[in-house]
């Protein structure tokens, strides 16, 4: 590591946290991708959604999603405790909005796994803090073979997945970024480099940076007159 990075690392420049979102349709690869950063990323925490949708067999609550019932959901949607929700697949998700904002404010990045309903929500309320990235799959022969593969849906579940894919595809032109996941470690390089550009485009127009520069060059004045 070297030049603004190093320097950002060493120095901690002081800035306002990313909310660093990723969608994809179901079985495009984006909770592999996500779950990975996750683990390599410092400074990075995965914002846990609630849903009133049945665990799976490989899911912790609290780890993966805070699994609620309905009326519980209804009830943090009426009080305005949701940044966004939305209902998908016949189940509802959503992101708490408190920890999200307190973790912004003091620096921290936060991960977002979700759908292109939920993040046109956090677009209308946050937009300024918000890096999307869209996560295509290489073709619909590979959604349906990974949907499959996975072993954790019935084929009436995968068959609508499918359905959903097509209504969901379309969205990819509202993301600051696209990436066809034909490799796993590819895709989840070009997304770590995205994470990477946009933390050192925040630290650029950090206000802590701006004074740090304006210190600068008043001693460059005082040594170089």
């Amino acid at each position: 590591m070297s030049g603004l990075a190093a320097r950002a690392k060493d120095e901690a420049v002081a800035r306002r946290g990313i909310l660093f979102v990723v969608s994809s349709p179901s079985g495009a690869g984006k909770t592999t991708l996500t779950r990975t950063l996750i683990e390599k990323e410092n400074n990075l925490n995965l914002s846990v959604s609630v849903t009133t949708r049945a665990r799976r067999p490989s899911e912790i609550d609290g780890v993966h999603y805070r699994f609620i019932s309905m009326r519980h959901f209804e009830a943090m949607r009426a009080g305005d405790e949701l940044l966004e929700w939305a209902e998908v697949h016949g189940n509802c998700y959503g992101t708490p909005r408190e920890p999200v904002e307190q973790a912004l404010a003091a620096g921290r990045d936060m991960l977002f796994d979700i759908d292109w309903q939920g993040t046109q929500q956090i677009y209308q309320r946050m937009r300024s803090d918000v890096v999307s990235v869209f996560v295509l799959p290489p073709s619909a022969a590979e959604l349906k073979a990974r949907l499959e593969r996975r072993a954790e849906d019935s084929e009436e579940i995968i068959a609508r997945r499918l359905r959903n894919a097509a209504q969901e595809i379309p969205h990819w032109t509202e993301y600051d970024y696209v990436l066809i996941n034909c490799d796993l470690h590819e895709s989840f390089a070009q997304l770590r480099a995205i994470l990477t550009a946009e933390r050192l485009k925040r630290i650029m127009h950090s206000d802590d940076l701006e004074t740090r520069v304006a210190k600068l060059l008043a001693d460059l004045r005082q040594i170089a007159p």
